[in-house]
C-alpha cells in the first residue's frame, strides 16, 4: 500500500462529475489497484475513490497546470467504464509504501458466521426466486456478507448482524454506493438481515430504500424456537 499526503485537487469524470478543490489530503493507493482520497475528517469514508479494475498513470502537468502550481498529475482510469479520477498534485508532504502481506479477513462472531452460512443455504428466506451468487463478495472497502439475485435477476447485497443497529446500516450503505458504480452489478439493492433490528436502524434503512429482514436463528438451524418468525 502506498500512502501519499499531498496538497491536491481532485476531479472525477464519468457517469457523474465531482470536484474537490485544492487542500491537503491523504491519497491511498492499495494493492488491489484502487485509489481512495481521504480528508482529516468524515471518519472512515473517502471523499472520492476509484475501485478496481483500474490503472494509475502519473504524468507531467501541461503549461496551464504548471502555471497554476501543479507539479504532477495522476490519472486513474476504470478499465470497464472509462470513468476517470484525476488528481492534480501541487505539493507532496509524505510518500511511503508498505507491504501489508496477506490479510486473513474479518473474523466474524460465531453466530454471525453461522447465520451467513445458513442464509446462503436457505436464500429463499429472502423471497421467492432469490438465488445465491456468493458469500463474502469482496469490494474495495471490504466483503459483503452475501451477494444474491432477486426473482427479476437484479443484484442484491445482504449485510448480516446478530443485532442490527445504525452502524450496520451505514456499513451496507457504503457497500451499495460502491457496488452501484459497477455497471456489471448495478442496480444493486440492499437487505439488512439480523436476529434483532433496532427501531432506529430500521427507520434509517427504510429511509435509504434498504429492506429489513429479521431471521429466526433457531428455526434456520432446524430447532423450533417457540417464537413467531418475522420476515
Amino acid at each position: 500500500m502506498r500512502l501519499v499526503i499531498a496538497r491536491c485537487s481532485v476531479d472525477y469524470a464519468g457517469r457523474l462529475s465531482a470536484h474537490l478543490p485544492l487542500a491537503t489530503r491523504l491519497l491511498m493507493v492499495k494493492g488491489d489497484g484502487s485509489l481512495l482520497v481521504h480528508s482529516d475528517g468524515g471518519s472512515y469514508k473517502p471523499l472520492n475513490w476509484m475501485s478496481p479494475p483500474c490503472t494509475l498513470a502519473a504524468g507531467e502537468p501541461d503549461d496551464d497546470q504548471r502555471a497554476a502550481g501543479v507539479t504532477e498529475v495522476w490519472k486513474v482510469t476504470h478499465a470497464k467504464t472509462a470513468d476517470q479520477l484525476v488528481v492534480s498534485i501541487h505539493e507532496v508532504l509524505h510518500d511511503s509504501a508498505h507491504d501489508l502481506g496477506v490479510d486473513p479477513g474479518l473474523v466474524k462472531d460465531g453466530v454471525e458466521s453461522h447465520l451467513q452460512r445458513l442464509l446462503a443455504e436457505q436464500i429463499e428466506l429472502l423471497g421467492d426466486g432469490y438465488r445465491l451468487v456468493r458469500r463474502e463478495y469482496m469490494t474495495a472497502i471490504g466483503p459483503v456478507d452475501i451477494l444474491a439475485t432477486d426473482a427479476a435477476g437484479a443484484s442484491v447485497a445482504v449485510e448480516l448482524k446478530r443485532r442490527g443497529d445504525i452502524d450496520g446500516v451505514e456499513q451496507l450503505t457504503r457497500y451499495l454506493e460502491l457496488m452501484n458504480r459497477d455497471p456489471l452489478l448495478a442496480p444493486v439493492t440492499g437487505v439488512f438481515a439480523a436476529q434483532e433490528i433496532k427501531p432506529q436502524a430500521r427507520t434509517l434503512a427504510e429511509d435509504r430504500g434498504i429492506r429489513c429482514v429479521v431471521l429466526d436463528y433457531d428455526a434456520m438451524k432446524g430447532v423450533e424456537s417457540g417464537h413467531a418468525r418475522l420476515f
